[in-house]
C-alpha cells in the first residue's frame, strides 16, 4: 500500500488518539525535507515526523533517533519561534486526500491566543509542510518554498495566500454513494474493478483498490461489505506483506498469505520499520553528496594517472630497441651524413635484417646516436618510479572504492565521519576556515548477533574500522575480513567462538562488503593479536599473517 488516503486517514485517527492537546516541547530538522516536532502527551514524549521527502513523504510518530545539524535551518527557527509551547488541538485529513491538518493553539507576541495549521502535503515531489495562520490565511513559512517560475496556480512563499491543492473531481468514500456497487454489477473482473474505483473514490491507491475489489466481488451483501472495508481504517491491523515485493497495509488484505504477513502494534511502528533502512540510505546519500562527488573526482584522476603510468611502463618495455638504435648508429657512425631524416642498416641483434632509423635531420651523427642512448637510459631508470606510482594510485584507487562500498550501506552518523575521514586526509576541503567546527561525535560499529548469541561487531567506516580493530576488540577474540576486496571490519566478541558463529560472521563480512551480491566470497579470520597497522597508513587499512580463509554466501544477521 502507498499512502494513499486511505492510510492517512488511518494515520490521522492514530495521531488523534496520541497526540491530540499535547504541548510543543521541542523542534528540530535533522534532514533538508523532514521535520520532527516532539509532543509532550499522555505524560510522554513523542517524535512526531513530517516528511516531505520526494521519495518516502509520510506523518507518523517515530522512535528513530535523529542527529540534528550544528545550525538551524531558517524554517526550523521560525517553527521555534511560532509553535514552541503550543497546544496541538487536533489533527484532521482533508477529504479523503493525502493532506493533514495539525492545528495549534498559541500566543503571539502580545500575549493573545492565535490558531496556527501546519499542513503536511503527502504527494511525491510535490510534497510540502507550511505553517498559516488560520485567521489570515498568510502563509508564515514552508519547507520547500514554490515559486510563480515553479507552479503558477500556487505560490507557496511566506507571506502568500494559502491555497488548497486543487480538487479532483472524485468521491469521498467515507461520505454517502452507490458508486461502488453500480461499478461491481457493470465490471466483474477484479482488475478492472479496481482501476475503476481507483478513478472514481478520492485517496484510494491501488493496492487499497485491488484488495476493495477483491472484497467486493466475494461479497454476499455490498453495503455491508464496503463499510467494514471503509471503518476498518478506524481500527487498523498493520501488517507489513513480505511477498514477491515487500509492502505494508493498514490491515490484511484478503488473499494474503499468513506466512508473508508481519503485524505491528501501530501504524507508526509499521512504518518505522519498513522505512528505516530505505529512508536512511536515502538520507546518507543525500548527506553524502560533497563526499561522492569529491570520491567521484578523485577516482578519475587515479584512474586517468592509471592509464598513463601504464603507457609509460609499455614505453619503458621497449627501451632495449632505443639501446640497439644507439649501438647500431655508433658501430655505422661513417654513412651517416649531416642533414639525413632516416637511415637503413643491418641489425646485427637480429641477423643483420635491414633496420629503418629516424634521424633529426638539425643534429648531428653523433648526436643522433647519442639521443637514442638518452632515451634508453630515461627509461630504465623511470621504470622504478613509475611502479612505485603505480602501487600508490592503485592502493588510492582501493581506498575510494571501499569508501564508496561504505557509502551504500552507511548511515548518517557514518556519513559524518566518512567526511571527517576524507577532510583530515586532505580529499576535501573543510567549510568555515577559522570558525570553530562542530566536533564529530565517534560512531560506535554496528552490533548483530549469531544464533547462539554472541555478540559481532561491523565497522561502518574507516575511523570506526580502526577503533573496533586497535582499542574496543580484545587481542583474542577473531578478526574477520573479506579477502582482497574492500569491506568492513568484523570482529566476534568471543575468544573460542564455535564453527557456525565463525561461519555466521563470515556470512555477515561478505554482506558488508563490495562482493554482497556474489554467491562465493572468500573471508579470512584471524585473531586480533595477529593485525597490524603499518606506519602511515591510511585509515582502515591493516596487515595480517596466518589467516584462515572461509568462502560463504552474503548474508545480515539480526541486530
Amino acid at each position: 500500500m502507498s499512502f494513499d488516503g486511505f492510510f492517512t486517514h488511518a494515520i490521522v485517527h492514530e495521531l488523534n488518539s496520541t497526540l491530540k492537546t499535547g504541548r510543543v516541547a521541542r523542534i528540530s530538522q535533522p534532514y533538508p525535507a523532514e521535520l520532527i516536532i516532539t509532543i509532550r502527551a499522555q505524560r510522554h514524549n513523542y517524535a512526531l515526523l513530517l516528511s516531505a521527502n520526494p521519495t518516502y513523504p509520510r506523518v507518523q510518530i517515530t522512535e528513530v533517533p535523529f542527529t540534528n545539524p550544528a545550525v538551524p535551518t531558517n524554517f526550523t527557527m521560525t517553527m521555534r519561534k511560532y509553535l514552541d509551547g503550543a497546544i496541538l488541538e487536533g489533527i484532521d485529513q482533508v477529504g479523503n486526500d493525502r493532506i493533514i491538518r495539525l492545528t495549534f493553539n498559541t500566543r503571539d507576541e502580545l500575549g493573545d491566543s492565535q490558531r496556527l495549521v501546519l499542513v503536511s502535503e503527502i504527494m511525491a515531489r510535490h510534497s510540502n509542510i507550511s505553517l498559516v495562520n488560520e485567521k489570515t490565511g498568510k502563509i508564515i513559512d514552508t519547507i520547500k518554498h514554490v515559486g510563480s517560475d515553479q507552479n503558477r496556480v500556487r505560490l507557496l512563499l511566506p507571506g502568500a495566500t494559502f491555497v488548497m491543492p486543487p480538487k479532483q473531481d472524485k468521491a469521498n468514500p467515507y461520505l454517502p454513494n452507490q458508486i461502488y456497487s453500480d461499478l461491481v454489477r457493470q465490471y466483474p473482473d477484479p482488475q478492472e474493478l479496481a482501476k475503476q474505483l481507483q478513478a472514481r473514490y478520492e485517496g484510494l491507491g491501488r493496492d487499497t483498490a485491488r484488495d476493495l475489489a477483491d472484497r467486493l466481488i466475494a461479497s454476499d451483501h455490498l453495503p455491508t461489505t464496503y463499510q467494514q472495508f471503509i471503518h476498518h481504517f478506524d481500527q487498523p491491523e498493520p501488517v507489513i506483506i513480505d511477498g514477491r515485493k515487500k509492502d505494508f497495509m493498514a490491515f490484511p488484505p484478503l488473499n494474503a498469505a499468513a506466512d508473508e504477513l508481519q503485524s505491528f502494534a501501530t501504524l507508526s511502528a509499521l512504518l518505522d520499520n519498513y522505512y528505516q533502512q530505505k529512508a536512511q540510505q536515502d538520507r546518507s546519500k543525500e548527506l553524502a553528496g560533497q563526499v561522492i562527488k569529491g570520491i567521484k573526482n578523485e577516482l578519475k584522476k587515479d584512474r586517468r594517472k592509471v592509464k598513463k603510468l601504464n603507457k609509460e611502463l609499455d614505453d619503458a618495455s621497449k627501451a632495449d630497441q632505443y639501446r640497439i638504435r644507439g649501438e647500431i648508429l655508433t658501430t655505422y657512425l661513417g654513412k651517416l651524413k649531416p642533414g639525413m631524416d632516416s637511415i637503413t642498416l643491418p641489425n646485427f641483434y637480429d641477423d643483420n635484417k635491414p633496420l629503418k632509423i629516424s634521424l633529426s635531420p638539425e643534429l648531428s651523427p653523433s648526436r643522433n646516436a647519442q639521443k637514442y642512448f638518452t632515451k634508453y637510459d630515461k627509461l630504465k631508470a623511470s621504470v622504478a618510479h613509475v611502479n612505485e606510482q603505480l602501487k600508490l594510485a592503485n592502493a588510492e584507487i582501493d581506498y575510494f572504492e571501499n569508501i564508496q562500498n561504505q557509502i551504500e550501506l552507511a548511515s548518517p552518523a557514518d556519513i559524518q565521519e566518512i567526511r571527517l575521514e576524507l577532510q583530515e586526509e586532505g580529499y576535501i576541503k573543510r567549510k568555515h576556515k577559522g570558525k570553530k567546527q562542530r566536533k564529530v561525535r565517534a560512531s560506535k560499529p554496528e552490533q548483530f548477533h549469531t544464533s547462539d548469541g554472541t555478540t559481532v561487531l561491523v565497522g561502518k567506516n574507516n575511523l570506526q574500522n580502526d577503533r573496533l580493530s586497535f582499542k574496543t576488540a580484545n587481542k583474542n577474540e577473531i578478526w574477520l575480513h573479506v579477502k582482497d576486496i574492500p569491506g568492513s571490519h568484523v570482529v566476534i566478541r568471543d575468544t573460542n567462538p564455535s564453527d557456525e558463529t565463525i561461519l555466521e560472521a563470515a556470512q555477515l563480512a561478505a554482506y558488508f562488503s563490495k562482493g554482497r551480491d556474489s554467491d562465493n566470497v572468500p573471508v579470512d579470520y584471524l585473531p586480533v593479536k595477529r593485525l597490524r597497522k603499518p606506519n602511515g597508513a591510511k585509515p582502515g587499512f591493516v596487515t595480517f599473517t596466518g589467516q584462515k580463509t572461509l568462502r560463504v554466501t552474503p548474508k545480515k544477521l539480526n541486530n
